[in-house]
């Protein structure tokens, strides 16, 4: 069936026994995530957008929402359903479902909001989650203390406080309806961080963060953000997050890139009702339109001037259908940006289309990122878009959050780079890969220290190895000491692993690649590789005698050996010393592949490629890597540059472990380098006969685990120590101790007993 369509849509399915309640996580992109949480009436994928609907003023029918959109869950008052009798009466005798005349999920709030705008209303904490628990909601929601961004910190204490105190007799009064649990701390990050902490140890099936209308009111986006960051990492992710009231799509890709679910907002209507329409970068006013900014098929037959004609009510409708229409492309759009790979893009773009869109985006971009560097007096220096935004008064305060962003992105990925200014280098993934060079990543000859020299080829896009890896080998014979990067618009990369993403395919104005070398900004990276101190050896690679240019300067520096220069001719190597460099040259590449990917600590790297021999495809690059008796040990991909195991170098890996099977869950940071090999993944007696045959390990199956980040390699064992297959991670660590349903680890093959 159509997304939208005129036709009617059959009722949902109701979740299988036992499910009711559980959150999975089908796909991902860094903290973003699409997912289905199961319901009674029906699976709802997010993230998603539930409209609110006033049960008195119905201004596009719930059953429209369901038939013409698709709309799977909807929000409604159950204060306000509670307090007038003919609503009441209804809901309890038929249902909330038949009172809307909806068949799908139906979540209710409980007055707190009423409480914000009106003051104080008249329903007992236990009272209010039993009327609609009675009425047949699929989501209830606790009465929770509400917190403006005016209040004091001390009246912002007390509300959170008392919202912990409600959490039990909410629960006790839920009897298993599904209840939302609210987070609140207004603008105050240690208060955030409380309230989550302590609300994630009862069973809460959603997790909604409240008191963020007034902030969204008053467009403080970076205070919007700073919530988000206070509050999601302390969080148990196996439960969706709602953000209450948030329902303007300029603000989806942020929110769904740090990690929202769903999404509920009457703004649809209310702006409809004061002439205004919602865009992906703000809001318009119908009056000052002749053409419309976007065509929805609402308003395919009318021009902006026939709308305004129409009577009130008319109007009105078709408006909040336009406004409805836009939040659900925005949200379908942000979707496949996850789907993608590229929801991070998306949050870049639209953050130049509203000032204050932007300054929460470069708060975020260069405030947790960077806050580290930031220098306390800033008298002297000129503000630009990035100087401007670093909060110098919370040096250090949001490296934990920024962290727990970095620690759910997956490198390498497929596609190319897109280079986009300055915010570039900013990007999650791209940070996570840079850090996971930096930590894993070591010299060829480590001993050398600060006495080596450091080639550095540039002005070129890769690849590199169609015109340097003839070059490079001859230099590990010649010049062995000598370490070779090259340099990216995002980056220095080791030569070894110039076909790795997003190092090698960056795509850009050619300016990126021809531009002069930063040799303070070289230096600074290389110092960061373990190469501080060296000599900077630069290789502009459009020269069209590159090569002479290199061996002429390497010469001049005394740093060759087995080399004659006659009359500008390079006597080097015979045919098999060629042969044997080239070799030399790919086990160099295998060796830091296994380091950066497989944390291979380098003495047992170099045992596994010093014999090792290679598949190569008719371009000269490395297909599979081959044990001395020929079995397929691991293969190159040529899509990422990463690294794929075969079952025979998953038991070479086992075997050569340094550490024992996991007891129980660490963390996903890429911290120090430690070399201590590949993920370990416990799993069940139960699992164990399916993933020898190559099936997936399910959430609630994962026991004690070693893991790094989502899309990492990693071995899976019976509870006895026996490797039992290999697969790759979907999910963090923390998400596989804490999630219940969907796939945690996809299984590329199960190992038999007799292997």
């Amino acid at each position: 069936m159509p997304v939208w369509s005129d036709l009617p849509r059959p009722d949902p399915e109701p979740c299988r026994a036992g499910d009711e309640g559980l959150f999975e996580v089908t796909v991902r992109d860094g903290r973003a995530r699409l997912g289905k949480l199961h319901t009674k009436h029906g699976i709802l994928t997010t993230p998603a957008l539930l409209p609110v609907i006033n049960p008195n003023i119905r201004t596009i029918e719930p059953r429209e929402m369901w038939d013409r959109y698709g709309i799977g869950a909807l929000i409604t008052n159950s204060y306000i359903i509670r307090k007038h009798p003919e609503l009441s009466d209804k809901a309890v005798k038929d249902g909330v479902h038949a009172l809307l005349d909806y068949p799908g999920i139906v979540m209710t709030d409980s007055g707190t909001f009423q409480a914000y705008v009106y003051g104080d209303i008249d329903v007992g904490v236990d009272e209010i989650v039993e009327f609609q628990r009675n009425i047949g909601v699929d989501i209830a929601t606790m009465l929770d203390v509400f917190s403006r961004p005016d209040m004091t910190y001390s009246e912002v204490q007390n509300a959170v406080m008392e919202t912990i105190n409600r959490s039990e007799i909410s629960i006790h009064s839920a009897q298993g309806t599904m209840l939302n649990g609210p987070i609140q701390g207004g603008i105050y990050p240690e208060l955030r961080e409380i309230s989550a902490t302590e609300m994630a140890k009862y069973s809460f099936a959603v997790h909604p963060i409240g008191g963020i209308v007034p902030v969204m009111e008053q467009q403080r986006y970076r205070d919007y953000a700073k919530i988000m960051l206070a509050t999601l990492p302390f969080l148990p992710p196996n439960r969706p997050v709602h953000m209450f009231g948030c329902g303007h799509p300029m603000l989806f890709p942020m929110s769904i890139a740090l990690g929202a679910d769903l999404f509920d907002s009457a703004a649809y209507a209310l702006f409809a009702r004061d002439g205004r329409i919602l865009t992906p970068w703000g809001t318009e006013r119908l009056d000052g339109l002749v053409e419309w900014p976007i065509i929805t098929p609402c308003i395919t037959s009318y021009s902006p001037d026939m709308v305004r004609s129409l009577p009130n009510e008319e109007q009105i409708t078709l408006l909040s259908k336009y406004n409805l229409e836009i939040t659900l492309a925005e949200l379908s759009r942000c979707r496949q940006a996850v789907r993608d790979g590229k929801i991070w893009r998306l949050v870049e773009q639209r953050s130049h289309m509203h000032p204050a869109l932007r300054d929460a985006f470069l708060w975020l971009t260069t405030n947790p990122a960077t806050s580290h560097l930031i220098q306390q007096n800033r008298d002297a220096i000129p503000l630009d878009e990035t100087t401007s935004s670093q909060d110098v008064t919370n040096v250090g305060r949001w490296e934990t959050a920024w962290n727990w962003i970095l620690d759910a992105q997956q490198t390498p990925r497929k596609g190319g780079e897109q280079w986009a200014g300055s915010d570039t280098d900013r990007r999650p993934h791209i940070i996570t890969a840079k850090n996971l060079l930096k930590n894993r990543w070591h010299p060829s000859n480590s001993s050398i220290s600060n006495d080596g020299s450091v080639l550095i080829f540039y002005g070129q896009s890769g690849p590199w190895r169609d015109k340097c890896d003839s070059l490079v080998a001859k230099l590990t014979k010649c010049a062995p000491d000598i370490e070779i990067m090259v340099d990216t618009p995002i980056g220095l990369v080791p030569y070894t692993l110039e076909d790795l993403n997003p190092f090698c395919h960056v795509e850009g104005p050619s300016w990126l690649w021809t531009n002069h070398l930063d040799m303070a900004k070289l230096a600074t990276e290389l110092e960061q590789f373990g190469l501080g101190g060296r000599g900077i050896i630069p290789i502009d690679l459009r020269g069209e005698n590159f090569e002479m240019e290199i061996f002429t300067k390497l010469n001049d520096y005394d740093l060759l050996f087995d080399i004659d220069l006659v009359n500008n001719k390079i006597t080097i190597l015979d045919d098999e010393a060629f042969n044997s460099s080239m070799i030399a040259l790919n086990r160099r590449k295998a060796r830091d592949k296994l380091a950066v990917l497989f944390n291979t600590d380098q003495e047992t790297a170099n045992e596994l490629t010093s014999s090792m021999e290679f598949v190569v495809n008719k371009h000269g690059r490395i297909k599979n890597l081959l044990s001395p008796n020929g079995d397929h040990l691991a293969s190159f991909r040529l899509g990422d540059g990463g690294l794929s195991l075969a079952n025979l170098g998953a038991i070479e890996l086992f075997n050569r472990r340094r550490r024992v099977l996991p007891s129980g869950f660490t963390d996903s940071s890429i911290g120090p380098y430690s070399g201590e090999g590949l993920a370990v993944v416990v799993v069940h007696d139960d699992a164990v006969p399916f993933v020898r045959k190559g099936r997936n390990v399910f959430h609630g199956f994962v026991l004690p685990l070693i893991l790094g980040w989502p899309g990492e390699a990693c071995l899976i064992c019976s509870t006895n120590g026996e490797l039992i297959g290999h697969g790759v991670s979907c999910s963090t660590s923390v998400e596989l101790a804490t999630m219940r349903k969907g796939v945690a680890i996809k299984t590329r093959d199960g190992i038999k007993p007799d292997i």
